[in-house]
């Protein structure tokens, strides 16, 4: 059974680029359009692994990230933040968090290595 990924961004051409990858990468990829519906997602569909963009309307990825960690269930979840603002804001996304900040524009050539290091069973 493959591996559930949800990559919570509001950029549709964004989440299509990461999904194609990651499908190719063989995960099974859900969506979410911000951190409300990111939340959601997690209640209902269980995912393995979050994609996180930090810079979203209604709810960012901080907030959301918070909140899901206040349920004991989900404390353990690798939540990884997207970020365009780069790796200055690593220590706030710990701080929210996160177990990891990867930077847009994402290099695909390390993505597939951070996502599987936090995977591992």
């Amino acid at each position: 059974m493959s591996k559930k990924i949800l990559i919570a961004d509001d950029y549709d051409d964004n989440r299509e680029c990461m999904k194609f990858l990651l499908q190719s990468f063989g995960y099974e990829v859900l969506e979410a359009i911000d951190g409300l519906e990111a939340i959601e997602c997690i209640k209902q569909q269980d995912p393995d692994l979050v994609l996180m963009d930090v810079s979203m309307p209604n709810m960012d990825g901080f907030t959301a990230t918070r909140i899901i960690r206040e349920s004991k269930e989900k404390s353990k979840l690798p939540i990884i933040a997207v970020t365009a603002n780069g790796k200055q804001i690593y220590q706030q996304a710990i701080e929210s968090g996160c177990n990891d900040l990867i930077a847009k524009p994402i290099d695909f050539n390390t993505l597939q290595p951070v996502i599987e290091q936090y995977l591992i069973s």
